[in-house]
Formats: C-alpha cells, sequence, structure tokens
C-alpha cells in the first residue's frame, strides 16, 4: 500500500548551495563603494569564493557538528599531570581554517583590509558564529601590540598569516597563531579597574609572573591572550603566551568552561594565573590605553557579528515565504507578510551598511575618520547588537514551527543572538562610553554631525531627527539617565543618513518613514501601506 501520507508537499527547500556574498546587495555594493577601483574585482572574487563556501552544503554541516559536540576540557593527561587542553570537533578546525586562510585576521597591512576582512566576517558568520570569537580577537590584537614595536614585529607577522596551526606549540615555531583575551574578573565584570590579578616584575625589562583569576578567557586554546593586572605602577597590559620559548607549558590552569546559552561550538573559560611569564606591552598604569583599540575593533566585529546573524534570518525568511503556501497564495505575495519581511530586511541592510561605513573608517584613517569612530562604534555597538535578537526571532515566526525546530538553523541563531550586545561592554558600557566621547573629544561630535550632514536635505524625516538631536545633545541635564535614548536616536540618525546617500530610493523612504519619520508601530510588519515594500524585499532575497 502507497504511503500516500507521507508525500511532502509545500515545504521550502533548504536555502543552499548559493554564493552568500553575491546574494547580499547591500553588502556588494556597500564593498564596491568603499574600496578603490584597483582592489574591487580582485576582493570580489575573494569574497564571492568565501561566499560560495558559506552558502554550501558543507560548511554548513560543518556548523551544526561544531555546535552539536561542544569542545571539551582536559585539565590532566592520563598520568597526572596537568596540560590545561581543550579538545574541538574537527569541524571546528576546519571552520577556523578556512576562514584564517581567507584573510579574517588580515585587516591593518593590506589595501582595503579592514572593509575586504569586515565583508569576510560577515560573510562567513553565517556558516558559524561561535569561531569568530578567537578571528575577531586575534584581527584586534594588532594595534595594541604595535605600542610596542618589537613585540609586533615578532608577533605580527604570524597573527596576520592565512596559515591556521592547531596545537600548542612555541609561537616561532608555527607559521600562524591566534590571540585570546583575558580583562575581566568576577568582582568586576566591566570594571576593568576593580582587577586584582597582580603583576610582579622581574629582574629583565618587560617581564613579570602574573597571579591572579580571569572570570571570562575565550578561546583558551589560542597562542597567546593579553590581558589586564596591576602592575605597581598600575593597571597595565600584558602579553601571556601559552607555550614558552623553551617549549614549556605556561602556567594557564583552565578552571572550568562556561556552559553558554549559544555560541556553544567555542570555548569560554575560568582561568587562574600563578607565577605565570608575561611580556609587558606599553608602559605601566596604561593598561586600558594599550588595549583600547583592540576593544574598539572587537566592537566593532560585534556589529559586524550581528548584521550577519540578521542578514541569515532575514535570508532564511524571505527564502521561507517564496516557496510556502497558505491561504490561496506564496506567502511572499501576501501584503502581511511581505510587511513583515520588508521590516526585517530594513533592519539588516541599516546594520550591514553603518558596518562597512565604520570598517572605512578604519582604512580611510583620517583624523575625521578616527574621531567619527570614537562615536560611532559604541552607538553602532550599543543600537546593531540590540535589534539582532529581535530581528532573528522574528525571522524564525516567520518559517512557523518549522522555525523554531532545531533543523532550521534558527534556534541556533536565536541563542547567539544576545551574545555581541554583551561581549566587550553590555548596552550600558556602550552608552556611557559614547558620553564620555562627547563631554571628553568635542571633535567626535564635529565628526559625528559632519558625517550625517552630508545627507541633509534629502529626506525632511531625516533633517527632523538631526534637528531635534541636536536638542537633545545641546541638553545636558540628566544626561547619563536619558543616555540609552541618546545613543540610540544617534545611531538611527546615521543608519537613515547613509541609507539616504547610498541605498535605493523604496530602502531609504522606508527606513526614514519608519524609524526617523515615527510611522511605524511597536513590532516588525507595521510599516506604512503605501511604501513599495515588495522592492524592498526582492532587494533582499538571496538568489538560489
Amino acid at each position: 500500500m502507497a504511503a500516500t501520507t507521507h508525500t511532502v508537499t509545500n515545504q521550502a527547500p533548504p536555502l543552499v548551495g548559493y554564493d552568500v556574498f553575491l546574494s547580499d546587495r547591500a553588502l556588494t555594493e556597500g564593498v564596491e563603494r568603499h574600496l578603490a577601483p584597483g582592489l574591487v574585482e580582485e576582493a570580489r572574487d575573494e569574497l564571492s569564493a568565501l561566499g560560495r563556501t558559506a552558502g554550501s552544503a558543507q560548511a554548513q554541516e560543518w556548523g551544526v557538528l561544531a555546535n552539536e559536540n561542544p569542545p571539551k576540557l582536559r585539565t590532566h593527561d592520563r598520568y597526572g599531570n596537568r596540560i590545561d587542553e581543550v579538545d574541538f570537533h574537527p569541524s571546528w578546525h576546519r571552520l577556523l581554517g578556512h576562514a584564517v586562510g581567507a584573510g579574517l585576521t588580515d585587516a591593518w597591512g593590506r589595501p582595503g583590509g579592514h572593509v575586504r576582512r569586515a565583508a569576510g566576517f560577515l560573510v562567513w558568520t553565517q556558516a558559524e558564529a561561535g569561531h569568530g570569537c578567537p578571528l575577531s580577537m586575534t584581527h584586534a590584537a594588532v594595534p595594541a601590540l604595535r605600542t610596542d614595536p618589537a613585540l609586533a614585529a615578532d608577533w605580527e607577522p604570524r597573527l596576520t598569516s592565512h596559515v591556521y596551526e592547531e596545537g600548542l606549540r612555541p609561537a616561532g615555531d608555527k607559521a600562524g597563531v591566534l590571540f585570546g583575551m583575558g580583562m575581566t574578573e568576577k568582582q568586576g565584570g566591566s570594571d576593568v579597574r576593580a582587577n586584582t590579578t597582580q603583576a610582579r616584575p622581574l629582574g629583565d625589562a618587560g617581564e613579570y609572573l602574573l597571579t591572579g583569576h580571569k572570570w571570562f578567557c575565550s578561546a583558551p586554546m589560542c597562542d597567546g591572550f593579553l590581558v589586564l593586572a596591576q602592575a605597581p605602577g598600575g593597571l597595565t597590559c600584558f602579553l601571556v603566551p601559552r607555550v614558552l620559548d623553551d617549549g614549556t607549558r605556561n602556567t594557564f590552569r583552565i578552571q572550568r568552561l562556561k556552559d553558554k546559552l549559544g555560541n556553544r561550538s567555542n570555548a569560554s573559560s575560568e582561568v587562574e594565573f600563578d607565577e605565570t611569564w608575561a611580556r609587558r606591552v606599553g608602559d605601566e598604569g596604561r593598561g586600558v590605553r594599550t588595549i583600547i583599540e583592540m576593544v574598539a575593533a572587537t566592537r566593532l566585529d560585534c556589529v559586524v557579528g550581528s548584521a550577519a546573524l540578521m542578514r541569515q534570518g532575514v535570508a532564511q525568511a524571505i527564502h521561507h515565504a517564496a516557496y510556502r503556501s497558505a491561504f490561496g497564495g506564496v506567502l511572499i505575495e501576501k501584503p502581511l507578510m511581505r510587511n513583515v519581511l520588508a521590516d526585517l530586511a530594513l533592519e539588516s541592510e541599516a546594520a550591514t551598511t553603518l558596518a562597512l561605513r565604520l570598517a572605512a573608517a578604519n582604512d580611510l584613517g583620517t583624523e575625521e575618520d578616527q574621531a567619527l569612530l570614537r562615536l560611532a562604534v559604541p552607538a553602532a555597538k550599543y543600537w546593531v547588537t540590540k535589534r539582532c535578537t529581535p530581528v532573528v526571532a522574528e525571522a524564525l515566526e516567520c518559517l512557523g514551527g518549522n522555525g523554531y525546530v532545531e533543523e532550521s538553523g534558527l534556534p541556533r541563531l536565536l541563542r547567539e543572538s544576545p551574545l555581541n550586545s554583551i561581549w566587550e561592554g553590555s548596552g550600558n558600557v556602550q552608552a556611557l562610553d559614547v558620553l564620555r566621547a562627547l563631554q571628553r573629544e568635542p571633535h567626535a561630535l564635529d565628526a559625528f554631525l559632519q558625517e550625517v550632514g552630508r545627507a541633509r536635505g534629502a529626506d525632511h524625516r531625516l533633517d527632523g531627527a538631526i534637528k531635534n538631536l541636536l536638542t537633545e545633545l545641546a541638553d545636558l541635564d540628566g544626561i547619563e539617565a536619558r543616555a540609552r535614548r541618546l545613543v540610540e536616536r544617534m545611531a538611527l540618525v546615521l543608519q537613515g543618513a547613509l541609507l539616504v546617500r547610498w541605498a535605493p530610493s523604496e530602502v531609504a523612504d522606508a527606513f526614514c518613514a519608519s524609524r526617523l519619520g515615527g510611522d511605524w508601530g511597536t513590532a516588525f510588519g507595521t510599516l506604512p501601506h503605501t511604501l513599495d515594500l515588495g522592492a524592498v524585499v526582492e532587494r533582499a532575497r538571496a538568489q538560489v
């Protein structure tokens, strides 16, 4: 007897076998916009190759396996010797090796390097987000190490290498290395000046022994770590290698791995230092200033990573709606579903456009661009990372019950989505950082206003939002209590200005009408019905 009840109909095919880069028009246009003409063709070829791999069934399977088989801590070997190693599934190493080979730790030394790397990071994160942590920290360690030219000369070629070598060996014996970071402690969290880890200087200049505890140390199998500790002269930055030059293991006692909501493929740990050898980076007492550029780079990666999660969620939702029929027609053609998808697509494109503009500011390196980054990075980190979870949750709902099932991939995206808002300083930390920049660095506000001012006169709703923002900035009463409101408005105005300048008119119109003009509800799918929502959705659709 034929099993007629098991005939499968009206199910969307998997979103697989596509180019994650070329199918993202906001991303491809951004790369072409910000790169010098002579770099565009080479970058497109590289990113398209990465995009095809990211969209392949193989890479998607790597992501599933890396998360279904999370890392395992081995504190001792069979004989009782302390080894402090973390074992990862082979898929983790495949993902990480492919990412390093694609240059995702190499931005600081090549033309257009930040835009190319940010675009690649956005593409590859859609295959699996957890292994982005060591990639981000390795990339971000470069500017901190450059405060010490000798350290930079020794380490930077291996940090920016396109060769991934797993396993603990002396860094000098490896063609490529990865870096982690250890700042937070259990008693202080984001208040790193409350750190209690002690650094005792040795006879040789720049060498110290560290004793203390780090509450969050991500990717503990990296080759080196930048950490903060209290030296005689105050809070100081140090480089801690996992393996010393003579091949002996540095004292790096992994107490446990964190059992996290998401980010399951990545090992986050608690670490004890007990007279652990370290090399000072920068001057004593200037640890925060030394490591601040590393923090800025990882914060920008939080923006890029959230943009990637949003993009993947939106791509999955639109793909599903393009194939699924209900109530007499294909979902994507239904006005209400189209409104939801367009609303999600706006959020995704705004995040991508802002992330690439900030990456481009790092490449340009002008005084104005550097001043812009001082305000725009924490503002973008605050807003974009907070938008990630509601976007992914709504995208999941677009798939209905299918989206709530692990096999869809959306639950993994949803569990990952809050991470970037927490990592490298949660929302209040970012908002307070914006306030400090406003109070101490007036040139940063000048650069921000110049940036948004380039779009003035193009949309009356944007003009009105800029005027209202200036009014808020002029009123310093109760500024800390309303810092979140202020930073949110700054991020939205900046996104609106960039979209008005660069996005298609239907995208900019919808964004300004809803996010800046107030014609929007409190949930996705409440855009004005008079907008060209079909064009917005079609632009965001991934072509398989």
